[in-house]
């Protein structure tokens, strides 16, 4: 669908907001608390999170960090979109959600992981729930949502960890996490120090308590040497051209191919396929060195050859 850049503000360093609107001012469909979108703008196709109320209807807001190495995504949003654009946007989906049977939320946010959390917080206080909120930057200047999170801080529901540059210095995630309570559930999100932090952190919590969500997988960023190549369904018969930018399930999905999928970032795994000639370019997380002799997670591999071939 398209949006139109209704406003652009500016939330922290380096940090701008962007609120989406239906261009005939209509309301936009339903979206959960963690939910992201796909956003396309000049020519490239990136993932947001969500940071506004799930309850808001007429807006979808998100929060674009303008990445010092940016290959187009972030840099285009910060120095050619202009209020009044339209952006192609797909509809929601959500693959770090709320647990429904948590009694209590521990979160946890780095640098701009704080977005999902930010919808998060919007639905537990609408819920009157019980959580709590780490949230690690470089510095206060830095720190996206400051304002509106520090009535929250002062509550004891918010504390800020400012770090100089290093989510793990200034937050001890090893004992945040050390003793979970029983009925708590755990979100982060964060750049990969504090993902890998947190994660080990919490090996010792009870089974599906624990949940987060990766900014982004190396593979959905354009590399420089990127090529559009042909994928080709064996079994049905088709091909299609992936172009720089997009991922085969993105095409597939285009021309009305059923593909299942989950994270769609290569951390999960579920939309592994058989290939059957050709070499793919794996930027997965999940594939040992005997699986990609015939697998390939379709939401992140491109390929090395003109041709890839799918067993599908």
């Amino acid at each position: 669908m398209q949006l139109r850049i209704r406003s652009i503000a500016y939330l922290a360093e380096a940090i701008h907001a962007f609120e989406l609107v239906d261009p005939r001012g209509r309301d936009l469909p339903r979206f959960t608390a963690g939910a992201h979108i796909d956003l396309r703008a000049g020519g490239f196709l990136r993932r947001y999170s969500l940071c506004n109320d799930p309850a808001d209807r007429r807006r979808y807001c998100i929060a674009v960090l303008h990445e010092a190495e940016s290959r187009g995504g972030s840099r285009h949003l910060h120095e050619a979109a202009r209020v009044g654009d339209l952006v192609e946007v797909s509809l929601p989906r959500n693959n770090f959600p709320l647990a429904a049977a948590a009694e209590r939320h521990l979160l946890i946010a780095g640098g701009i992981g704080i977005a999902p959390i930010m919808s998060m917080i919007a639905e537990l206080q609408r819920r009157r729930a019980d959580f709590q909120l780490h949230y690690c930057t470089c510095a206060p200047e830095r720190t996206a949502f400051r304002e509106t999170l520090t009535p929250l801080a002062g509550d004891g529901r918010v504390r800020f960890h400012h770090d100089g540059g290093d989510p793990t210095c200034d937050l001890d995630i090893a004992a945040a996490l050390g003793d979970p309570r029983p009925g708590t559930h755990l979100y982060y999100c964060g750049p990969p120090p504090l993902m890998a932090a947190a994660g080990q952190a919490a090996e010792g919590w009870p089974p599906g308590t624990v949940h987060y969500e990766y900014f982004t997988a190396a593979s959905s960023e354009v590399v420089e040497d990127d090529q559009p190549f042909r994928v080709r369904l064996v079994r049905a018969g088709v091909e299609y051209e992936v172009p720089v930018g997009e991922t085969i399930v993105d095409v597939l999905r285009r021309r009305g191919v059923a593909v299942r999928t989950s994270c769609e970032l290569g951390y999960c795994g579920a939309c592994l396929t058989p290939y059957l000639a050709g070499e793919p370019d794996h930027r997965d997380q999940v594939l040992d060195e005997n699986g990609r002799l015939r697998y390939v997670l379709i939401c992140c591999a491109r390929a090395k050859t003109p041709v890839l071939e799918l067993d599908l």
